[in-house]
């Protein structure tokens, strides 16, 4: 199989590409800076790119990048929380911070799948959005956070979206939530580790057809309240 992860040099990007290594697949990892804990991997089965999902690509860009012809699954995860501190919250969000967290986590996610679209649809692959329940409506029960919840929550319609549309194409999206990780995101103060995260993510990606098209779905196979 081969997969394409995107934003992978640290944390849960990282961890997916463990998991495809072990597993025998081909991975195409990227990153948007730096290779980060990337560069320490050796296998020839491992191909590093650069990818700003902030910036729009051109066919020749994308082609200079390596990527396979037909991508079995493209997992977008990369994201970021935004401001902390207390800075997404009502007295201080600003519109900058709000466009700043869209823009990568929900925007980035959908210029990423049409920019890689022929070559998903090429495999009859599959796509999955990393999200977080911080974007269920449902399940906000203490407020704030405004850009992180709203690009998140965004970025869940956007998967609805985009598994209609590619279903013609044989194409089959899922949203993913991964649990409350101890990552460098949360300060280490997850519930779960990322290998148990990632292991329940892969099984719901496996099992993707006993979900509804564009469904969201936690690490743990429950679907998540919207």
């Amino acid at each position: 199989m081969k997969v394409v992860v995107i934003g992978a040099n640290r944390g849960i990007g990282l961890g997916f590409v463990r998991h495809y290594l072990q597993r025998g697949d081909e991975v195409w990892a990227s990153y948007r800076q730096s290779p980060g804990a990337l560069q320490s991997k050796e296998d020839a089965r491992l191909h590093c790119f650069q990818w700003d999902v902030t910036r729009i690509y051109s066919v020749t860009d994308i082609e200079s990048r390596g990527l396979p012809d037909g991508i079995d699954l493209l997992i977008n995860n990369a994201g970021i929380y935004g401001p902390g501190d207390g800075r997404q919250e009502l007295s201080h969000i600003t519109a900058e911070d709000m466009q700043a967290v869209f823009m990568t986590d929900c925007v980035g996610p959908l210029m990423t799948v049409k920019a890689l679209k022929d070559r998903v649809i090429h495999a009859r692959g599959r796509v999955a959005n990393l999200s977080s329940k911080m974007g269920s409506s449902e399940d906000n029960s203490s407020g704030g956070t405004y850009a992180y919840r709203a690009a998140k929550a965004a970025l869940v319609i956007v998967s609805r979206s985009l598994a209609i549309d590619l279903a013609d194409d044989g194409v089959r999206v899922i949203t993913l939530h991964p649990g409350w990780v101890r990552t460098d995101m949360t300060h280490q103060s997850g519930l779960i580790d990322i290998e148990e995260s990632v292991s329940g993510m892969t099984r719901v990606i496996e099992h993707i057809d006993d979900y509804p098209a564009g469904a969201f779905v936690a690490f743990d196979g429950q679907v998540v309240p919207y």
